[in-house]
């Protein structure tokens, strides 16, 4: 289950390390491979929040996914033309830094639950 999260995100932080060594093709590579794996996340997510609807933040994920499946397809549109000329066009860089910033939203939501239980006071 967290592997199917995980990937994605780590594939998203390989293409923005390859766009910054200048590797193009292989950030276009890595960020098609993430595709398929977005998707499934985004419909588990859904199909969670359609479930157990009394989680905390279980619709503010599923939404989320679907935005970060979005951006990801729309970096991956941006840069497919370009791949031939080893340039990376302004809209697949800014989709992919949207991407991670919404990974970075991800993770705040997932974790949130537990700081609030860590800054709980202890019952004596």
């Amino acid at each position: 289950m967290v592997v199917r999260r995980a990937l994605p995100a780590l594939l998203a932080v390989v293409a923005a390390v390859a766009d910054s060594w200048g590797s193009h093709g292989l950030a276009f590579d890595a960020l098609i491979a993430a595709v398929p794996f977005t998707a499934v996340a985004a419909l588990g997510a859904f199909d969670a929040y359609l479930g157990d609807r009394d989680r905390p933040f279980v619709g503010l994920q599923a939404l989320l996914w679907g935005l970060a499946l979005t951006m990801l397809v729309l970096s991956c549109a941006a840069r497919s033309p370009a791949t031939q000329m080893h340039t990376l066009p302004p809209l697949g860089a800014s989709a992919l830094a949207a991407l991670l910033v919404v990974y970075a939203v991800k993770v705040l939501l997932a974790i949130l639950p537990y700081a609030r239980l860590a800054l709980r006071p202890a019952k004596p």
